[in-house]
Formats: C-alpha cells, sequence, structure tokens
C-alpha cells in the first residue's frame, strides 16, 4: 500500500522556522519525484518545491526561493521541507505528492501528474 504521511506543521510567529517531513512508504522511492504543495482556503492548490530522487535535481516556486530548501533522505525514504523567514502567507495546509518521474526536469510536475498524495499538514503563520 502506498503511504506518503505528512508531520512537522505547527503554528508559528512572522519570521519563524518550521520542518516539514513526508515519509513514503510503498513505492520504490528512488524512482519517483516529490513534490510539495500547499493549499490556503479559497485558493488553488499551488507547488512550492519538488525534488526528483533518481538525481537529486530540486525546483522551487518562486514565491519560496531562498526561504525554503527541500531535500530527501533516500535511506529513509522521506524527504523534508525547511521552511525559513515564514510570513502569513505561507499559511496553508501543506502536502506531499510522487509520481513516477526519474528525468532532469526543468519544471516540476503538475499537480494532475502526480500519483498518490498525503492527507496534509497545517502551517499557520501568525502576524
Amino acid at each position: 500500500e502506498v503511504q506518503l504521511v505528512e508531520s512537522g506543521g505547527g503554528l508559528v510567529q512572522s519570521g519563524g522556522s518550521l520542518r516539514l517531513s513526508c515519509a513514503a512508504s510503498g513505492f520504490r522511492f528512488g524512482a519517483y519525484t516529490i513534490g510539495w504543495f500547499r493549499q490556503a482556503p479559497g485558493k488553488e492548490r499551488e507547488g512550492v518545491s519538488c525534488i526528483t530522487n533518481s538525481n537529486g535535481r530540486l525546483l522551487y516556486a518562486d514565491s519560496v526561493k531562498v526561504r525554503f530548501t527541500m531535500s530527501a533522505d533516500n535511506a529513509k525514504n522521506t524527504v523534508f521541507l525547511q521552511m525559513n523567514s515564514l510570513k502569513p502567507e505561507d499559511s496553508a495546509v501543506y502536502y506531499c505528492a510522487a509520481v513516477q518521474i526519474i528525468g532532469l526536469l526543468r519544471f516540476c510536475p503538475q499537480k494532475n501528474e502526480y500519483h498518490y498524495w498525503g492527507q496534509g499538514t497545517q502551517v499557520t503563520v501568525s502576524s
């Protein structure tokens, strides 16, 4: 059974940091691209970052570049999203998702391309 389980969300003040984790199981982790998405109330789900585990290629949305860092621990089938200098507009439910892609991507896959999704973790940034 494929599972993606996010954790690490919470309430933080503006300027603070959080580290999200996404633990994956049930598929060959190294053959997948993992993405982070977020969805705020009343808004579309938007891509934040992605990593292609076969080659380590990282891509970020412009809105989070410099502030967010994605990484992967292939031995533990886990990806992380380190979020620094958080802003109230970063508040959202954060999801991780997986798609079987191993190429050298120029752009993160679109949300409708992903095969598997986690249940999400809430991030709230107070001003």
